[in-house]
């Protein structure tokens, strides 16, 4: 059998057919173009999608981490005849509180690295200051104590390869016993508020919050703190500072857990109370004006109740 080859002309070299495609067409430029458009208008559409379904992930996770936090805090008072954990602070203001494993957690969150000689640095990232304090035994993983969304680091910290600070929540100043500050049942920070020092002696618990995600350049030690300004008549005072501030991680809110377990995120009003989550951004105390102080009433009355 003669074989031809795709001209029609005799191929000598034997039985089979050579079919050679001529028909084929590649891409234009123009069409690459509008596919590469397409996609590109595809991914613009669902990457906000993406970003805003990881965030509410984040927000999940951080829920059940001071739910989880909440919790080894009610076992610990279990434990010990309904006394809470140490929750230490310094006199006044900015001020650090004492290093000690008596206390719930046992770091203070810097700007630092851990170079020789930095006490502060190395707090950072050794979780030895979580699992050896007071709650640690409680706790389920020292991951509990750090919101997912929380990855701010400085510059220095970045440079020396860091992914994230080991903490990123605090708790009511008022809440546990406050040591030599409230030596005599009052807290010498906030003599106008009631310190609880028993479980019981929060009344509405589901009213207390607990602990709470603390901007990143505000959180220092575990002690949060604020209080209302009163003249000297003794009565509120316009007027107040934020001492140490909350975060506004989640869609501009902070994540709180109350003392009667259930956690909560509350979205601040306005943009003095929610500033970007960056190293030294915040100068604190952080003066209030009147027209912006509902944002502090509302942390104000979940803190504690007024002693008159």
């Amino acid at each position: 059998m003669r074989s031809f080859a795709a001209n029609g002309k005799h191929d000598p070299g034997g039985d089979v057919h050579v079919q050679r495609w001529s028909g084929g067409r590649a891409f234009t430029l123009i069409e690459l173009l509008v596919v590469i458009a397409i996609i590109a208008i595809l991914a613009s559409l669902l990457l906000p999608a993406l970003s805003k379904a990881k965030a509410k992930g984040e927000a999940v996770v951080c829920l059940n981490n001071t739910r989880q936090l909440a919790l080894a805090w009610q076992i610990y008072a279990d434990e010990h005849n309904g006394r809470l954990a140490y929750n230490l602070g310094g006199y006044g203001g900015r001020a650090i509180a004492a290093r000690t494993n008596l206390n719930w957690v046992n770091n203070i969150m810097s700007w630092e690295v851990d170079d020789v000689g930095s006490v502060l640095g190395s707090d950072n990232t050794n979780t030895a200051t979580i699992t050896g304090a007071a709650l640690g035994p409680y706790a389920n993983s020292a991951n509990i104590y750090r919101c997912p969304s929380d990855h701010v680091l400085s510059t220095l910290q970045r440079d020396r390869g860091w992914s994230q600070r080991i903490r990123s929540y605090s708790m009511n100043a008022m809440v546990g016993n406050a040591g030599e500050i409230s030596q005599g049942g009052v807290n010498q920070n906030n003599p106008g508020y009631i310190q609880f020092f028993k479980i019981t002696d929060i009344r509405k618990p589901s009213s207390i919050f607990v602990f709470l995600d603390e901007h990143p350049d505000s959180i220092n030690d575990g002690y949060f703190l604020n209080k209302r300004a009163y003249n000297k008549a003794g009565s509120y005072d316009y007027g107040s500072q934020w001492i140490d501030l909350p975060a506004s991680y989640h869609n501009g809110g902070t994540t709180l857990a109350f003392a009667d377990g259930h956690s909560e995120i509350h979205r601040w009003r306005f943009d003095l109370t929610k500033p970007p989550p960056q190293p030294e951004i915040v100068k604190l105390p952080l003066n209030i004006p009147s027209y912006q102080d509902d944002d502090f009433d509302w942390m104000m009355d979940r803190t504690s109740f007024e002693s008159q």
